[in-house]
């Protein structure tokens, strides 16, 4: 019997290690909902008190070998639990800066004593692993002040189904519509589409909310609106779960100079609008965006929008690659190649930067890392640069998914461009190894390479890995990929996107309309990527069509297209509509250099329009005060339309427009030429201006302003001064 003593013992505590909490799946979400591996506690990269925790628990076993190993093993006491630092620490027993984390009379308490009794196993390779997370309910619609309980279920590998509600974090997306308490109970405190983001064992899910307003808005009025495709259908469906009234169509002026500007970035002439006011047909807008779409100024337009997202910067390109990587685009443009097409050939482009122009967003990224951060960003609207350090702390994505993601581009290589930065050969070619690997800092190994979300590929395989990630990348299976092109290409004409800002495609950024992103996605895939039909879904659209003149019934809508959202021109669109009006056109002579100091270049001749510029680098401060994209990151964020004093005094009394009006060769010389009468000059500057005719009453306050001066000229260029610093022309309505 004696000898038979220590293999019992063995065999009684592996027991009660089996049946014990495990650290993996019970104790590490007791950590986290407490806050302890927040950023701001021991999370933090330096840890905090001389405790370091990997942040949200993203490494459980580097986390027990700091608890249980670091400090001799301090801070537990297998023999007596509750004599543990690790749990006298947040319970106050002893003194914690960090205050009570942890109640003694807890069933979290008894959880982590439990742990300790049990000897305090390690992770293990054979815990069960956490497959699913469930929210109940998963959508509701809820008046103003009702009260919600949410219940958050945990299923796991072997089976099993868990109440996790209580060590989950909840979080209202939007704490105008909803609020939620600690255990789960969800308060409507305003009107609106919301949803809390649930966050367990670095998996997120959603539970949307909607709370109507409590406008009267008969069910006739939403029958009998006009519904033109599926851009009406579903947001006529929204605006009625909402309360919400559509405001009427816009005027013909404000529509033709919608068109013009978000199809073109470019006024449209007193004759194109006249001649769209005259068009009674039905099919009016159809046919016009027709026509724009094959007009050289769509193909500028849309080019420099992509030349934002793809960075074409002379900052960090030779002329000539700038060149080449810009004519790519336009290209692509001007074919209206397929966007999964145009995705694929850029993500595996290989050879000279002269060449084939597409090689150079490679050459902007120069490593595995910022290369996937950027196609991930690009292509996916996914930022998941916080996973290069740990798990996401506000997405699905781990620090391993990263580095397999990464590893796509280890094998990535460029030579060439020796001797000086500032040539402008650009000559580089781009290239890929059959070996190589990028270590994952974590545990010193290369992670096997995977796109998000897929399948790895074999180590061994020599192959370039970029033909299989530009497969999982454009295929319609992939839900973020549809997606992200969808919202980018609404927000250009609709202002906010259905999911905002475009760049955050997360999982705990719904959508404000799901079902529309979701049946706009569809239709793409249906259209075989091609962005022009899904543009002319959008604006053959009623929806797209309505005034931006609110209804007491949705004069509070910030979201769900009740009615058009004002929002003030980009730069490049604005100084061409400035050079428009006035006749004078920027020139541009000097590329700014990442070093701060700038060259000049003859690439671009007088007369090129600043929504021609192939590079951001150009120096212009008109342009650099109006917030245009530097093309650093691949981020919307690096637009600015938020006004500012500085733009208030460089239009006031900058030489920008000041200038451009007193020109002796341009507009307002050639329209004195014929000395025409002041009600003519009112009616072409507003036209011209405006897109529209003035009123009776500015009529007559401007000709009467035009008759009683003493100078014409200077009177003229007030008239002109005023419209154009005006918020109509300013901004897009």
């Amino acid at each position: 019997m004696t000898r038979l003593l220590p293999f019992l013992l063995l065999t009684a505590v592996a027991t009660a290690a089996e049946d014990a909490p495990t650290f993996r799946n019970d104790v590490l979400p007791i950590l986290s909902k407490a806050g302890c591996n927040t950023g701001g506690c021991h999370g933090a990269l330096a840890g905090k008190g001389g405790f370091r925790l990997s942040l949200f628990g993203y490494n459980p076993e580097a986390d027990w070998n700091a608890i249980t190993r670091e400090s001799r093993g301090r801070r537990l006491d297998l023999g007596d639990p509750a004599a543990s630092l690790f749990l006298t620490k947040p319970t106050t027993a002893l003194a914690h800066k960090g205050g009570r984390r942890l109640a003694v009379d807890s069933e979290d308490y008894r959880l982590i004593a439990r742990w300790i009794e049990a000897g305090a196993p390690p992770p293990r390779a054979e815990d069960a692993r956490l497959t699913t997370l469930k929210v109940t309910p998963a959508g509701s619609i809820l008046p103003k002040g009702a009260s919600l309980p949410l219940t958050v279920t945990a299923v796991y590998s072997d089976g099993r189904e868990r109440d996790v509600t209580r060590w989950a974090k909840l979080t209202s997306t939007d704490e105008t519509v909803a609020e939620v308490a600690k255990d789960g109970t969800v308060k409507i405190i305003g009107p609106g589409q919301g949803a809390v983001s649930v966050w367990f064992s670095s998996r997120i899910v959603i539970a949307s909310l909607t709370s109507p307003w409590e406008h009267d808005v008969p069910a006739g009025v939403f029958t009998a609106e006009p519904r033109e495709n599926l851009v009406d259908r579903h947001v006529l469906d929204q605006l009625q779960r909402l309360h919400l009234k559509s405001s009427p169509a816009a005027d013909d002026a404000t529509l033709v100079r919608r068109l013009y500007l978000d199809l073109t970035g470019k006024l449209p002439t007193p004759e194109e609008a006249k001649a769209f006011s005259a068009d009674a047909a039905p099919d009016r807008i159809s046919r016009l965006t027709d026509d724009l779409m094959k007009r050289p100024e769509f193909t500028d337009y849309w080019t420099y929008k992509w030349s934002d997202v793809l960075l074409v910067n002379g900052g960090k390109l030779r002329p000539a690659a700038v060149k080449a990587y810009y004519d790519w685009v336009r290209t692509r443009v001007a074919n209206n190649t397929p966007w999964d097409a145009l995705a694929r050939e850029l993500v595996t482009a290989r050879g000279s930067a002269t060449e084939n122009g597409a090689t150079n967003f490679f050459a902007v990224h120069q490593d595995p890392e910022t290369m996937a951060e950027n196609v991930s960003q690009a292509f996916l609207s996914l930022s998941i640069g916080c996973a290069k350090c740990h798990n996401h702390p506000l997405e699905k994505w781990t620090n391993d998914q990263y580095y397999s993601f990464a590893n796509l581009f280890a094998r990535v290589r460029a030579k060439g461009w020796g001797g000086d930065p500032r040539s402008g050969d650009g000559q580089r070619t781009l290239y890929v190894l059959d070996q190589g690997d990028l270590i994952q800092p974590r545990t010193g190994r290369p992670q096997p390479p995977a796109p998000l979300d897929a399948p790895p590929i074999a180590m061994d395989d020599p192959h370039d890995r970029r033909e299989v990630l530009a497969g999982w990348l454009a295929s319609p299976a992939n839900p973020y990929f549809t997606r992200a092109i969808v919202n980018r290409v609404w927000a250009n004409f609709m202002g906010p996107g259905l999911v905002e800002s475009v760049d955050d495609l997360r999982a705990s950024n719904p959508a404000s309309n799901e079902a529309l992103l979701a049946a706009l996605a569809e239709d793409l895939i249906a259209k075989k990527y091609d962005l022009r039909s899904l543009m002319k879904l959008i604006v053959t659209s009623r929806t797209y069509a309505r005034s931006s003149r609110t209804l007491p019934e949705n004069a509070d809508d910030r979201r769900f297209y009740s009615h058009a959202f004002p929002r003030r021109l980009p730069a490049e669109v604005l100084s061409d509509a400035i050079a428009d009006v006035t006749g004078v056109r920027d020139t541009y002579t000097e590329i700014a250099l990442n070093d701060g100091s700038s060259e000049k270049t003859e690439a671009y001749k007088p007369g090129t329009r600043a929504l021609q510029l192939a590079d951001s680098a150009v120096r212009s401060y008109f342009l650099k005060t109006f917030g245009r994209n530097t093309r650093d990151i691949t981020c919307e964020c690096e637009r600015s339309n938020q006004p500012s004093l500085v733009q208030v005094l460089n239009l006031s009394n900058g030489s920008t427009l000041n200038d451009k009006l007193a020109a002796k060769e341009g507009r307002i010389t050639q329209l004195l030429a014929g000395n025409p009468a002041p009600e003519a000059i009112v009616e072409q500057a507003y036209q011209l201006c405006l897109s529209r005719r003035p009123t009776e009453k500015e009529k007559a306050d401007f000709v009467s302003a035009l008759a009683t001066t003493d100078g014409l000229r200077p009177a003229v260029e007030d008239l002109f001064w005023t419209l154009i610093t005006s918020k109509e022309f300013l901004f897009q309505h």
